[in-house]
């Protein structure tokens, strides 16, 4: 039998779930029908009060925590927060989550096949929102007979699916968790998704997003887009301190195609794994939904109206040095529930690693985040 730590859910099975139903979209088109697979830890309780649902960022998917076999090296992508005793107690709650529609991890996306045309979709999958995304959530959370979450949290992207969650389906969510994460993208925000699009878009190998068909990926343009949003969840202070200026050999080489600094190794090296492990399409697809995303707007712009309908409690969280969704836009949040004289908890967690201190195991952000999950009741 393997040996997991105490505290580990230890190995997981994903789950697939098949939606026979036509999804219609916020672009105005349909999906006939979609396949969702996700993963769950813990057991939903007698009166299903328990069950808490994780809301992952662009890059993410189902596999938050445990182990897909004996030989993982790495557990899923939040382990450290997920588990017996950890700040989401699955001895407490059951814990749902998926990959998100679009996906390339195993739910419907650009990379499996068109019931229509017995093709892989490829540019023909339509462009999504995070509305979708929490409206096919809804859909699992109704096959899984949970009525109302406990709560539903999420980081970055997974935020907005959060706050998506309480405005869509109020009903439905008695806390909503939202860390480091924004009411909409500013314009700097809509540039870097741009520049990342852009890279994709133009390498010769995208041939329109149907590359599939020529048995090719856009490799070098899903790369350069990696590289540039990785230095945007990245803080100058941590860049500085893991790398500074230090030199891979004890000498320049005075050209333009040598690997000569030690960031432009590790820029590299995220850039050519994640080539390797993530779709062209569903990143156009996942960038485009967080530029979308902007509750507010069927109220000119109003956030405090557009919280008025909402009934959950909220827990935002921030960090100092994430300058990619920085704690004013936290605060913008804030404000906005206060004003609609909704009940929020805030905190701003110092922290030197930027926007990616939400994955990490910070003990002040982890004590948190379970001193606020801990006071959640469930029957």
């Amino acid at each position: 039998m393997p040996t997991f730590p105490a505290d580990s859910v230890g190995l997981v099975t994903p789950q697939y779930q098949a939606f026979p139903d036509p999804l219609r979209l916020a672009c105005g088109k349909s999906l006939a029908q979609f396949e969702l697979v996700y993963e769950t830890y813990g057991t939903l309780n007698a009166n299903h009060s328990n069950a808490v649902l994780v809301c992952h960022a662009l890059s993410g998917h189902h596999h938050a925590a445990g182990y897909h076999s004996e030989d993982d090296r790495k557990p899923g992508w939040w382990d450290s927060c997920i588990g017996p005793g950890k700040a989401i107690d699955t001895n407490r709650f059951f814990v749902v989550s998926l990959n998100n529609l679009g996906g390339c991890h195993g739910s419907t996306g650009p990379c499996s096949i068109n019931p229509e045309t017995g093709k892989s979709y490829g540019a023909s999958f339509p462009v999504l929102s995070v509305e979708d995304w929490v409206n096919s959530q809804a859909q699992l959370a109704d096959v899984l007979d949970i009525q109302c979450w406990a709560a539903v949290v999420g980081g970055s992207l997974g935020g907005m699916q959060a706050i998506q969650w309480a405005l869509s389906y109020p009903e439905r969510i008695r806390h909503c968790v939202a860390i480091a994460t924004a009411p909409k993208l500013s314009a700097q925000n809509i540039a870097f998704n741009e520049v990342a699009r852009q890279a994709i878009i133009t390498d010769p190998d995208f041939h329109n997003g149907d590359y599939a068909a020529f048995g090719v990926i856009p490799k070098r343009g899903l790369m350069l887009a990696r590289m540039v949003g990785h230095i945007t969840y990245l803080s100058d202070d941590s860049m500085g301190e893991k790398f500074g200026r230090e030199l891979r050999t004890d000498r320049l080489n005075y050209d333009f195609t040598s690997v000569e600094f030690q960031v432009e190794s590790y820029l590299r090296y995220q850039g050519q794994e994640f080539s390797a492990r993530f779709d062209a399409n569903t990143y156009l697809l996942m960038t485009k939904a967080l530029d979308y995303f902007d509750p507010a707007e069927t109220q000119g712009g109003d956030l405090a109206k557009t919280l008025e309908k909402v009934t959950a409690d909220f827990l935002v969280m921030s960090f100092t040095t994430d300058w990619r969704f920085s704690p004013a836009r936290s605060r913008e949040l804030v404000n906005a529930l206060m004003a609609a004289r909704k009940p929020v908890s805030y905190l701003e967690i110092e922290a030197a690693q930027g926007h990616d201190a939400f994955l990490l195991p910070i003990p002040r952000y982890v004590e948190a985040l379970q001193g606020y999950m801990n006071r959640i009741e469930v029957d």
